[in-house]
């Protein structure tokens, strides 16, 4: 079984178990009461070629456990101090040792949109992500089929959210652009082995549309990364496990943000695609 399988597994049996405490109805009456959503594809193109969304991250199934983080609260108003455009939250309670709980402390504590990070499988938790706040969803092309992505964001855009649609491969962002995909995030993660290529946004981002958000994800471990990250064409770059252990988030989230929006980036971000590819070309040119 791999890590993903797994995950999808554990997230299964732990939904169940949440339906049969809530009734979707109920969840459903939540998510209307439920402060109105904030626009996550504004935030996420923001000022600047480039922005920043860090992510409060405990635990992942790869490092296990990466910080005790006593107070997620505190942490993410660090990150929007520092100049996050959005705060990420992983809410699945075994491998990412997160809940919804402290999603919507978070959201209440924050101006910027909150993006909820689970395993969506079922429409219950896209209500349950809007009953607790969120802004944004995430997706996982990989788990999901056609139909079901489809169908997922038409529900999550009707309660107002925005879908954040993860994807690994050219095909899966064409999958995700038929379903309706606003805002696409490529990891550098596969999700089946946790190996990371920092080198597979570069290789999908060019079927990204212009008026389609561009999310860089996973391999972050430092200003340059995400300096590289916003050259090969993203409009965002999410980060996690290097904020979540550094003694002071808030100034490496501004030494980020300022890489994100360094000069030197052209703010048109096909231009940045072509010269990215540009570049490439040359170094292999020379290395041969």
């Amino acid at each position: 079984m791999s890590v993903l399988e797994a995950i999808v597994k554990d997230v299964q049996a732990d939904l169940k178990i949440r339906e049969q405490q809530t009734s979707l109805k109920e969840i459903k009456e939540r998510a209307r009461r439920a402060p109105a959503p904030r626009n996550a594809i504004d935030a996420l193109r923001g000022p600047g070629a480039v922005t920043v969304m860090a992510e409060i991250k405990r635990r992942s199934p790869d490092s296990g456990l990466l910080a005790e983080i006593p107070d997620p609260v505190g942490l993410a108003l660090e990150f929007q101090e520092g100049g996050a455009a959005m705060i990420s939250y992983p809410t699945e309670r075994r491998h990412f040792a997160g809940s919804f709980a402290e999603l919507e402390a978070v959201r209440r504590a924050v101006d910027v949109p909150v993006l909820c990070k689970d395993m969506i499988i079922s429409p219950y938790q896209i209500h349950e992500a809007r009953a607790h706040g969120a802004d944004m969803v995430l997706l996982f092309a990989a788990v999901l089929s056609p139909e079901q992505l489809h169908n997922f964001i038409e529900r999550i855009e009707s309660l107002g959210m925005t879908a954040l649609v993860e994807v690994q491969s050219r095909l899966e962002v064409v999958c995700a652009l038929e379903a309706g995909a606003r805002a696409i995030g490529v990891n550098a993660r596969n999700l089946h082995t946790l190996e990371i290529d920092r080198s597979n946004f570069e290789q999908v981002v060019d079927l990204i549309p212009a008026d389609v958000v561009a999310v860089a994800e996973s391999g972050v471990r430092n200003p340059h990364d995400v300096f590289k990250y916003a050259q090969a064409g993203a409009d965002s770059v999410l980060v996690g496990q290097s904020l979540s252990t550094v003694e002071d988030p808030r100034r490496r989230v501004a030494d980020m943000v300022s890489a994100a929006q360094h000069p030197a980036l052209l703010a048109d971000r096909k231009q940045r695609i072509k010269r990215g590819v540009t570049n490439r070309q040359y170094e292999l040119y020379y290395q041969d």
